[in-house]
């Protein structure tokens, strides 16, 4: 019974203006701080952004009686950038960077969870690096990354540094998180890549690429980094957090409910929802994608006990500022708004 009225659920909420999805804000606008939010997003076509997604094309948050507006990046940390500059409200992007956030006097505050493991995935060219035998051979190589110093760049460095490679061992080229990343690769730009699906699925079913760690398996991730490592979620300053709780729970809201209809999902309701241009000229490839993606996916938007210490970890590993800092491991997220949101939507 409930596959049936999940069902209902999609057709009701995809057809535009449904009354459905909008009669929800007409109760709701009045308690909301702040009715116009925007989002940053860095790389809003990949499935780590999915919920996202599910949660602007089903109108969730006009359910919400919210009036969003995401602006996309080619990075996460050019996502974060637009919200320290004060033209974005929130960003949609990796756990870690509250952290990062937090040790340069700057609080942030993520309040719901999209992504329970990174899916990111480190491969190396099958052309330039046919040779390859470990991560020690990538010192001095060419790493392509969504941006320097988003999620990406971190994950690779993490990697890189149980090899004994340093940062400043390889080169770190911005080429994205779509069509851009797949030609740089494909051209001999680079020869390594970190970054996520569809981009990886393409590389890999052409045959392009040598997968060398893959956190898109929740239990693999867990042995990547030695625990829980919560991936993309909505953070804001802790400022608007606390000035703006009707407006964070609506938020969280949307995404919560995002979540479980992506859990109940099949690829063919995915695939009738998202942008076409998300599928980059590939069914087949975004389907077989979302399959490898889904388990990564938060079911709740509930954010691990122990994911802030795995995220501190990962950044220690790399940054010895960061590892001799001593940062409040609580105080960069919340759980108290996906909880309600949990009671709202079971």
């Amino acid at each position: 019974m409930k596959r049936n009225f999940d069902r209902r659920d999609f057709l009701a909420a995809s057809a535009a203006a449904s009354a459905a999805a909008v009669l929800p804000s007409v109760a709701s606008a009045q308690a909301l701080e702040k009715k116009k939010v925007t989002i940053a997003v860095g790389g809003k076509n990949l499935l780590y952004y999915l919920p996202l997604t599910i949660a602007e094309q089903l109108k969730y948050f006009q359910a919400e009686g919210l009036e969003v507006e995401i602006v996309d990046f080619a990075g996460g940390a050019r996502a974060l950038q637009a919200v320290v500059g004060g033209s974005a409200d929130v960003v949609s992007g990796a756990f870690e960077h509250t952290l990062n956030m937090q040790f340069k006097g700057q609080p942030m505050r993520a309040f719901v969870l999209q992504g329970r493991a990174p899916q990111i995935v480190l491969a190396v060219s099958s052309k330039t690096m046919a040779g390859y035998k470990s991560s020690a051979d990538l010192k001095g190589r060419k790493i392509g990354v969504t941006a320097p110093g988003s999620s990406t760049n971190i994950m690779a460095n993490f990697v890189l540094a149980k090899a004994g490679i340093r940062p400043t061992d390889v080169s770190y080229v911005g080429v994205g998180a779509s069509q851009g990343a797949v030609a740089a690769m494909r051209s001999g730009q680079i020869d390594a890549i970190s970054n996520l699906d569809p981009v990886i699925t393409i590389l890999q079913r052409a045959g392009d690429i040598k997968i060398v760690s893959d956190t898109r398996d929740p239990a693999e991730s867990e042995k990547v980094f030695g625990g829980p490592m919560p991936a993309a979620c909505l953070y804001a300053p802790v400022s608007f957090v606390e000035k703006n709780p009707n407006t964070a729970q609506a938020l969280t809201n949307a995404i919560v409910r995002a979540n479980k209809w992506i859990q109940q999902a099949g690829p063919s309701d995915v695939i009738k929802v998202v942008p076409e241009g998300y599928l980059l000229g590939d069914r087949a490839v975004y389907i077989d994608a979302f399959l490898k993606a889904k388990g990564a996916l938060s079911p709740d938007g509930i954010f691990p006990e122990a994911g802030s210490a795995t995220a501190m970890r990962a950044l220690a590993s790399v940054d010895e500022k960061i590892a001799a800092a001593k940062l409040d491991l609580k105080a960069n997220y919340t759980n108290e708004f996906a909880r309600r949101a949990n009671q709202k939507y079971k």
